[in-house]
């Protein structure tokens, strides 16, 4: 299985994610996307705020950071989108099937979902921004958009909860 991060803002969200993953035992690769942050800062050195939450799981993961962590407020969005589309074009055309995890008119409950054919090895997870998600020209790149229902009174959940949610109800199947 795969995993993109687009544009994730929280490092505590990105450790999360990476020991998650660790957890399920399934994630091959992580490929963090725009402004989300690495591991590893420009400088070499550990960043404190993912390790503390990952507990180590950035080291057991393979990871690839895709593009700068810094953009002009102008272009950032159209920017990053463009990176991201272009991992989940790369790997659709090597067989994968890719699923993004967000609110949107076209997605399915998370657990009416199928599994693929191909299995979780040709899996992908997109997860997106906090607030603005994925954007729709990446959504539409998608074999599937899983949600999960809300019956509180917040319509969200904080990203990496969510990834956790779908990420175990796919190994469960």
């Amino acid at each position: 299985m795969r995993v993109i991060l687009h544009n994730i803002r929280s490092m505590h969200n990105v450790g999360s994610i990476f020991r998650t993953s660790d957890g399920a035992g399934c994630v091959e690769k992580i490929y963090l996307c725009g402004i989300t942050p690495a591991p590893i800062d420009r400088f070499g050195r550990k960043r404190r705020q993912i390790a503390k939450v990952s507990l180590g799981a950035e080291d057991s993961i393979l990871w690839e950071k895709l593009g700068d962590e810094e953009y002009s407020e102008e272009t950032w969005t159209e920017r990053t989108t463009k990176q991201t589309l272009e991992v989940v074009n790369m790997l659709k055309e090597s067989g994968f099937t890719v699923l993004a995890i967000e609110q949107h008119g076209q997605s399915i409950l998370y657990n009416e979902y199928t599994t693929s054919d191909v299995g979780l090895n040709k899996t992908v997870i997109i997860v997106g921004h906090e607030l603005d998600g994925i954007p729709e020209i990446i959504l539409n790149r998608c074999d599937g958009i899983l949600e999960i229902p809300m019956r509180g009174l917040k319509h969200s959940l904080n990203v990496s909860v969510a990834y956790g949610i779908i990420l175990y109800s796919l190994v469960a199947k």
